[in-house]
């Protein structure tokens, strides 16, 4: 025990001793350590951030996108509503979409109009905090009525209540009914930058006949795969099997290969960092060689005053692990610094991976155990009569 403290006593005098060369040989292990964990972090935090958006759509949610081929490029509304028949559909939500200018007074803005019906409200979970939602009679009658999202009436109104106000979509007048409960953002962009008007409506503000898209969704999680394949053999028949004509979108399914893509893609972001750890490691043993040749005359010294070739391994094994160890300690704390910095001062979700933050300390030690144990052997193996020799 007194034997490996005196080792570890050189050792880190021997590392003191020559303060700008020691920091040099781990700046690569404080650069490799530092980069796996803001990466891995960043690409935690990422694909924790869109698997909470996919959930948000449900995982008994489908989605159907019509492109259409020839003459039939949609649903009739109709059509669409008949997909709700379907054993297993618990709502359906056709929606048409398309972008317009709402003009308030002085105040306009470009924004995206989506013709929905009721049920929109319960298939999409979107509610209104003030005045009411979309009804049936709105529908029927095309009455010129309006939901706004919370984005689009601070654009257009400030601070003022929109409800009861009118908004020109086009140029032609609408009255507000509602204003929705705000919904922040998803993968495809703002929820609350958006005006609601009856599908019915729709078609003729934005000259678009037919159902393009339809959110659908199932009484569990467990009918979702059953239901998307009567979705795809209807809707096969409807288009004659014609490729690409539609697209039926599984959230589950999507998440599963987001997960996937994020997960392979934040591994091999890593892999690259950590190509920095193996460059600091043979920095290591690199600087241990040239350590081991400067003081081949101490080591002669040593062994001839009774010094074993394990207290020579041991110091020149210590000096290593020190180096790569304290290099990790320091960049597990710019590590961690800089996912914190990341996460608050810039537009990326960061989640620290603390399970990395441990992996990459143990391994910049590995790193100080591998590379230099070929140099402290070298030490160890050197005759107290040859090491005498050298100047």
């Amino acid at each position: 025990m007194m034997k490996l403290f005196q080792s570890m006593r050189m050792a880190l005098k021997s590392i003191l001793s020559n303060k700008v060369r020691a920091f040099l040989t781990m700046l690569g292990i404080i650069i490799g350590v530092s980069s796996v964990i803001i990466l891995v972090s960043v690409g935690q935090g990422t694909t924790s951030q869109i698997t909470e958006q996919l959930n948000g759509l449900g995982t008994n949610q489908l989605t159907v996108n019509i492109t259409g081929r020839g003459a039939t490029t949609s649903l009739t509304y109709e059509e669409a509503l008949a997909l709700g028949e379907i054993d297993g559909v618990d709502g359906v939500a056709p929606i048409i979409s398309g972008n317009v200018t709402a003009k308030n007074k002085t105040e306009n803005v470009s924004v995206s109009v989506e013709g929905i019906t009721p049920s929109y409200e319960t298939v999409k979970d979107y509610h209104v905090q003030e005045g009411r939602f979309l009804l049936d009679i709105d529908t029927e009658y095309r009455q010129k009525v309006a939901l706004i999202g919370t984005g689009t009436a601070e654009d257009l109104f400030g601070t003022d209540d929109p409800v009861g106000e009118k908004v020109q979509l086009n140029g032609i007048s609408y009255k507000i009914v509602g204003l929705l409960a705000s919904k922040g953002s998803s993968l495809s962009g703002s929820n609350d930058d958006k005006i609601l008007i009856p599908i019915s409506t729709a078609e003729r503000q934005l000259q678009s006949k037919g159902v393009r898209s339809i959110t659908i969704t199932t009484t569990s999680a467990d009918t979702v795969e059953s239901v998307k394949t009567e979705l795809e053999n209807q809707l096969g028949v409807k288009f004659k099997n014609a490729d690409n004509a539609f697209t039926v979108f599984d959230a589950q399914e999507m998440l599963d290969t987001v997960n996937s893509t994020t997960d392979t893609l934040t591994m091999a972001l890593a892999g690259i960092a950590g190509i920095s750890l193996l460059v600091g490691g043979i920095g290591i043993m690199n600087i241990m060689i040239v350590s081991v040749n400067e003081r081949t005359r101490e080591i002669g010294i040593r062994k001839a005053i009774g010094a074993k070739r394990f207290d020579i391994l041991s110091q020149f094994m210590i000096e290593a692990i020190v180096l790569s160890g304290f290099g990790g300690l320091l960049g597990v704390g710019i590590g961690v610094g800089g996912s914190w910095a990341a996460g608050k001062y810039s537009p990326l979700n960061v989640s620290i991976a603390w399970d990395m933050v441990i992996l990459s300390f143990i391994f910049s030690l590995l790193i100080g155990v591998i590379f230099g144990m070929m140099p402290a052997n070298k030490a160890s193996r050197l005759q107290p009569i040859q090491a005498l020799r050298t100047d």
